[in-house]
């Protein structure tokens, strides 16, 4: 009775393996994109600091950068971390 109630939950388990491995994928894309985007707010601030945009230029570019980023956040359904507290 064992073997055959593992011969039929053996595609179930194969199906799940499969379906966590595109996830662990999708975060991984999401996480790389998150850091892209945080590495362009880093780029905007220092060109802020240093006077190679206005004030106007740098409102327009951060909110752009920091709607993507709200956007990975809500596809990713959590933070970097794997954490869906924030």
């Amino acid at each position: 009775m064992i073997i055959i109630d593992s011969l039929l939950a053996a595609p179930l388990r194969g199906l799940m393996f499969v379906l966590e491995k595109i996830d662990e994928a999708v975060q991984k894309e999401i996480e790389a994109e998150e850091q892209a985007v945080m590495a362009d707010l880093s780029a905007l601030h220092r060109a802020l600091d240093s006077g190679a945009m206005t004030e106007a230029e740098f409102d327009v570019r951060e909110k752009k950068l920091l709607d993507r980023l709200d956007r990975l956040h809500s596809e990713g359904g959590s933070d970097a971390h794997g954490d869906a507290s924030s």
